[in-house]
């Protein structure tokens, strides 16, 4: 018997600047980008009266406000990327460890963060 899962998806975007420490190249100065963020939740149970695995718009207020710490910033002078380089890899890996502990007492937890500086491509982060 095969189990079932459901896999919920938002978008939402945030606008900052950042510079690649190391990287030789163009993207070593400071610039800037409108950042893509898509979050994916997962679950194997729907709600009984509802039938919704989590409500749209309680993942789209979680994220915004972890996206909220980031828009308009020069993410290398963030606390968080004092150490590690704010590429599209880190930034969904922290805006993961962010909102992992906000989907804690919820029927879905968070399955993964991706993030895109452009729109051919594109950095995820999940935990297996």
């Amino acid at each position: 018997m095969s189990a079932s899962i459901w896999r919920l998806a938002v978008r939402s975007e945030f606008s900052a600047a950042h510079a690649l420490r190391h990287y030789q190249g163009k993207c070593e100065a400071l610039h800037g980008h409108n950042f893509a963020v898509e979050v994916t939740v997962e679950g194997e149970k729907l709600a009984e009266r509802t039938e919704l695995l989590m409500d749209f718009k309680e993942i789209k207020e979680r994220l915004k406000t972890v996206l909220e710490r980031l828009d308009h910033q020069d993410l290398n002078q963030l606390q968080a990327f004092g150490l590690h380089n704010p590429s599209s890899e880190n930034i969904a890996a922290w805006i993961f460890q962010e909102l992992k502990p906000l989907f804690a007492d919820q029927p879905a937890r968070l399955h993964s963060v991706s993030v895109s500086e452009k729109s051919a491509q594109t950095a995820t982060y999940l935990e297996l």
